[in-house]
């Protein structure tokens, strides 16, 4: 009889990512396609889902063709994806647009006039806010990125959209559409568009009041399933286009915060995650809902049925050194590019690298501020320029490591790096450095979300249990933070926070005040 296997995706911004996962967690063969991503003015984000779907077969293809997995031996599906974004779809479940990604900001207005009111606290109404807080755990971000900024868009902006749409769906939701023929969402994907209860895990379901405040109409949202759980079997025209048979089953798979958490082997209470693609994220499972409004971080429902997440997000990670690398170096030879950084002495000879370069969510939510150089001189060159990088993205992971830790009372005792920037030692190191907390690098740490795609369909099948997971997740090697380095960072992390003030007071002057 063949072995059990899993076809896990995760969807990505700038790729899509394939693997095989054994029923041991391990990644038997793996397949990448690129995605194109559309930015557009006004701080518009656009990816195209027949793109998601066509990098989807062309990937499965390339598996089988292979030989090294076996298509008849997958038994299920579970897709990890991109997190706070708006698929439209009308009843036959197509597209009628692209989607709005989570770095579409455009509904920035509709969100900021959705979540204000009197009297205010930081912007928000306090009455609203305090409703959001109590059932959902969080608030709308004002920057109009969330699902509910992207939907009150078009029904502002493009009415003739929002009328035909049968359902508005997450990325991840829309897979599961096109796999199995259901439009839902699990309680973990749901969040985002801040209209569910979610104080009883077990029993996350749409709330009249938060419906009524979001304006999010009820009958244009998906229904709703438990996180871990199974949408159905593929739909003969999917199993067809994947080559696999309908006797597969989906799992309803989780949010990349959610995926990578998982696939880290971090599955335990207090245990942290960093993850270090296109936009970064230092999370923890916890057994409670909290709030820290002043941070823009919450405990959100997990995809480990009756478990939190404490979420947070920066926008921009290896985002920013892509940019770096090969926008203004003219470089993608990374390996070369790092062994040049790793000749510069930490603190980089006063080079800073500020992150924010589409705006930023925590531990501060604003669209505005930019980032940059700070402290370039003439004797510096594309060595300092990589490695400052490299420091400016572990800054920041400092500081929602400043306020996670604060909201979970307790140090975190380790953290595993995970996401393609986790495959560069150097990054690891410097981040243990700035960090003052051992680093553990997940083995194929680029492979961690379709890993934890691939455990969240075991688990749903039953064919694994949350107890072996751990386990499962080997460790490449630690980094210990080096004592000799910890006033250096201490004084640059103090230096680095007064550069956002100063950036923060730049971006609200250029923009009117928003």
């Amino acid at each position: 009889m063949p072995d059990a296997t899993i076809l896990a995706f995760d969807l990505g911004t700038s790729g899509l990512k394939a693997a095989v996962i054994s029923s041991r967690a391990a990644v038997v063969d793996s397949e990448v396609v690129p995605l194109p991503v559309s930015l557009l003015p006004n701080g518009g984000a656009e990816q195209h889902p027949a793109d998601w779907w066509a990098a989807m077969v062309k990937a499965a293809a390339a598996l089988w063709s292979r030989g090294v997995a076996r298509a008849d031996e997958v038994v299920g599906i579970a897709l990890s994806s991109q997190w706070g974004g708006t698929v439209a779809v009308d009843q036959a479940g197509t597209p009628l647009r692209p989607a709005l990604i989570w770095m579409d900001s455009r509904g920035g207005d509709e969100a900021r006039r959705l979540t204000g009111g009197f009297p205010a606290i930081d912007g928000y109404g306090a009455f609203k806010a305090l409703s959001w807080i109590r059932k959902t755990g969080g608030v709308p971000s004002r920057s109009g990125k969330d699902p509910v900024g992207h939907i009150a868009w078009l029904k502002r902006h493009e009415r003739a959209t929002y009328d035909a749409a049968h359902c508005f769906l997450e990325p991840k939701d829309w897979v599961n559409l096109k796999l199995t023929g259901r439009a839902v969402a699990s309680f973990d994907s749901i969040v985002l568009h801040w209209a569910t209860d979610n104080r009883d895990i077990n029993d996350v379901r749409y709330d009249d009041g938060l419906l009524k405040l979001t304006e999010l109409d009820r009958a244009k949202l998906p229904a709703l399933v438990p996180a871990g759980s199974v949408v159905g079997p593929l739909t003969q025209a999917a199993a067809d286009a994947l080559g696999l048979s309908t006797k597969v089953k989906v799992a309803s798979g989780s949010a990349d915060m959610h995926g990578a958490a998982i696939g880290a082997g971090t599955v335990d209470d207090y245990d942290g995650h960093l993850c270090l693609g296109t936009s970064s994220w230092l999370l923890a499972h916890v057994p409670f809902k909290k709030t820290d409004l002043d941070a823009n971080m919450a405990a959100l429902p997990a995809a480990i049925p009756g478990r939190y997440l404490f979420c947070n997000e920066q926008e921009s990670a290896a985002g920013g050194l892509k940019l770096v690398a090969e926008g203004l170096l003219n470089r993608a030879d990374y390996p070369a590019l790092f062994d040049g950084a790793a000749q510069v002495a930490p603190g980089c000879e006063g080079l800073t690298w500020l992150p924010w370069l589409h705006g930023e969510r925590s531990p501060v939510d604003d669209p505005n501020v930019r980032g940059g150089f700070v402290g370039l001189s003439l004797g510096h060159d594309q060595r300092h320029l990589v490695r400052a990088v490299l420091e400016g993205v572990a800054l920041n992971t400092r500081w929602l490591q400043k306020h996670l830790e604060a909201n979970l009372g307790r140090a975190l005792k380790a953290v595993t790096a995970v996401g393609g920037g986790a495959r560069s030692t150097l990054w690891c190191q410097i981040q243990a450095d700035v960090l003052g907390r051992p680093v553990r690098q997940a083995e194929q740490p680029q492979m961690t979300n379709a890993r934890g795609a691939g455990i969240l369909g075991l688990v749903a099948l039953g064919l694994l249990s949350w107890s072996d997971v751990h386990a499962l997740v080997p460790i490449a090697k630690t980094f210990e933070p080096r004592a000799e380095f910890k006033q250096l960072f201490d004084e640059r992390f103090e230096q680095f926070l007064l550069e956002f003030k100063h950036r923060r007071a730049m971006g609200r002057r250029f923009t009117g005040g928003h």
